[in-house]
């Protein structure tokens, strides 16, 4: 279920549950005009209101979820372009010829995490781009452990800044693979039908039909449902993390 999640855009998922909604109000409507009308107060409107509100907690409650894991991709982004600028500062301290060498691969490191779109990577060209990674990776170690062996006097601060490149990239390719549950997204949409089919009711028992109001609610809900699902949709959404910090890194090595 989470891999069908993925797969298919945010907007044909919402479409979806639009077109679920609407043929559930209007299986509600049609109940409703079988039904005799009622007489004095309608208890069963107490129970549309439950299932609106409960509704609405539920959309509040997953958007906050992903816009939550969004944050934490943006988050990533940031920790990771800071690690490799304080790992880029540390290599300007050594000696040549271990300096220029060591920051021509951490430039080189930077440019590719830059370059290549993890968020959009599945499958064998995500594999193709960790192995890449992890050359780079072993050649910043390579040289980080020559210029330990020649006594630098910066050695520790210069394994600890090599070690917080290599965390914060597996953090980074952590926050993306976070999405929310299946079953949080099957019982939004279970929960959009039930006040949908319950609202069609009252309209099909009372014989008048409000399809600017039907029409108007169902689209809310759907357009709050894209874009949950867009966030949660690293991978393929509309609404991308920003890479602004790791450009700005860039530019001030180039400097």
């Amino acid at each position: 279920m989470d891999t069908i999640l993925e797969v298919i855009n945010a907007w044909l998922i919402a479409l979806g549950f639009a077109l679920a909604m609407l043929g559930s109000w209007t299986l509600g409507w049609r109940h409703g005009q079988r039904l005799p009308p009622e007489a004095g107060e309608d208890p069963g409107a107490k129970f549309t209101d439950a299932a609106m509100a409960l509704l609405g907690l539920l959309l509040a409650f997953t958007f906050s979820m992903a816009l939550g894991r969004h944050d934490t991709r943006r988050l990533a982004v940031v920790a990771e372009s800071n690690a490799i600028g304080d790992f880029y500062t540390c290599a300007s301290l050594l000696k040549e010829p271990h300096r220029s060498r060591l920051q021509s691969v951490i430039e080189e490191y930077a440019r590719q995490q830059l370059d290549t779109p993890y968020e959009r990577l599945q499958g064998e060209a995500a594999e193709k781009a960790t192995q890449r990674c992890l050359a780079l990776f072993n050649r910043m170690t390579d040289l980080v452990a020559k210029a330990v062996d020649e006594g630098t006097p910066i050695a520790l601060a210069l394994t600890n800044t090599l070690n917080e490149v290599t965390s914060s990239n597996a953090s980074r390719l952590a926050a993306f693979e976070e999405k929310l549950p299946w079953s949080i997204v099957v019982l939004l949409f279970l929960s959009s039908l039930v006040p949908a089919f319950l609202i069609g009711e009252k309209q099909g028992l009372s014989k008048k039909v409000h399809l600017s109001g039907s029409i108007s609610f169902i689209g809310l809900v759907t357009l709050v449902i894209f874009v949950t699902l867009d966030l949660n949709q690293p991978r393929r959404g509309l609404i991308r993390v920003s890479q602004e910090s790791l450009e700005r890194v860039i530019q001030s090595m180039a400097k």
